[in-house]
């Protein structure tokens, strides 16, 4: 046998032993966790191989994020997404030692009071992440933690019973959406489900646009990727839990669809989506794209999305997206923390980062969705 073909038959055999490796790691996971799919990725592009880099990463930063403002010091959301994925990940295929690394990581958040309610949606989705480390490892300081973060989140009300957290800035779906989930995930009180159903049926009505897109904001008319990720992701996660029977459940459906559609119109033939979603002239953006594929995923394995349709999409994504992972495991040409603006340009020269969370958390995310099954 010729030495090139000896080496190509390794690598077959090489590839289809990872399978069988992967398959076994999953055998003590319920029957509902795996989702049975056609495998359509590489051994080197797969969601657990590229899942395990961005986490490997996440460990090498020994400082945490922090959020430093004028009226509250905390924990970054981007850390907290990032850490919740990797929880979620790890979970699903029951790696332990991962789940303890978190859990250490973690811990010195509550030792230190790292994490303060200021009655602020960027303060309170921290609580994702002790909940889910919490429905890994039953460690009732993180219950604790995260429920006294999703209750905080409703201290204060509106006369409509919002929450006053509420701003009408589109990632908020996820900020507050994502957090009453997870609550209600480890408690089982639908409360938290209708508090999250309530938040996201106003925040359609008042934002989305007749497109199915969302605006940055009042007075920034812009497509903007990642924000429309953020209210994209939030719409699937709640969508993942909530059950038919909700008051809201048909108008949520109706505007997660809507938006999905218009994406589908906006996807880069590579599979990609760009900084400005509707705009060609735009550069492609990863972090949109992951938090996209994600929401995508989610949507066809409830069966609310076409799989027909809506498969190829997510497949491109994440295929494309790998693309833009270093061999360090950061993600490249992810969109630098973004204000509100009516110009353009703006928009159109923001600086273009690598291995920010902002981008790292919804490779986990998306990673996660490509395995589990809903």
């Amino acid at each position: 046998m010729k030495p090139k073909q000896l080496l190509i038959n390794i690598k077959i055999v090489s590839f289809y032993l990872l399978m069988i490796s992967f398959s076994l790691r999953f055998v003590s996971c319920k029957k509902s966790d795996l989702f049975k799919n056609d495998i359509f990725w590489t051994e080197e592009n797969s969601p657990q191989v590229i899942g395990n880099m961005v986490i490997d990463d996440l460990f090498t930063r020994t400082d945490l994020m922090m959020y430093v403002t004028s009226f509250w010091t905390g924990v970054h959301y981007a850390e907290a997404c990032s850490g919740f994925g990797a929880a979620r990940l790890a979970g699903l295929s029951n790696d332990s030692e991962t789940i303890n690394r978190l859990s250490v990581r973690y811990t010195k958040v509550i030792e230190d009071s790292l994490v303060k309610d200021a009655n602020h949606v960027d303060a309170n989705v921290y609580g994702i992440l002790p909940l889910e480390l919490y429905m890994q490892n039953e460690e009732e300081k993180f219950l604790q933690q995260g429920l006294e973060l999703a209750d905080g989140q409703w201290e204060d009300t509106l006369p409509n019973g919002l929450t006053s957290q509420v701003r009408y800035w589109i990632d908020d779906v996820w900020m507050i959406g994502s957090l009453q989930v997870q609550a209600y995930r480890v408690t089982g009180n639908e409360i938290y489900l209708e508090r999250a159903a309530m938040v996201t049926d106003s925040y359609l009505q008042e934002l989305q646009q007749p497109n199915g897109l969302f605006h940055h904001g009042e007075n920034a008319p812009f497509f903007w990727g990642r924000g429309n990720g953020w209210m994209a992701a939030g719409l699937a996660e709640l969508l993942s839990e909530l059950p038919e029977s909700s008051p809201y459940y048909t108008s949520i459906l109706e505007g997660y669809k809507k938006m999905m559609d218009a994406l589908l119109t906006y996807q880069a033939e590579d599979g990609m989506w760009r900084q400005l979603i509707d705009k060609e002239e735009s550069w492609k953006e990863t972090s949109s794209t992951a938090m996209f594929g994600y929401a995508i995923t989610v949507g066809v394995k409830k069966g609310i999305l076409s799989k027909t349709t809506f498969t190829p999409v997510y497949q491109k994504a994440w295929l494309s997206l790998v693309e833009y992972i270093n061999e360090e495991g950061k993600l490249t040409d992810v969109c630098a923390g973004t204000g509100q603006s009516d110009d353009i340009n703006y928009y159109l020269d923001r600086p273009r980062t690598t291995g920010d969370l902002h981008g790292q958390a919804p490779v986990l995310w998306f990673a996660y969705s490509l395995l589990a099954r809903y």
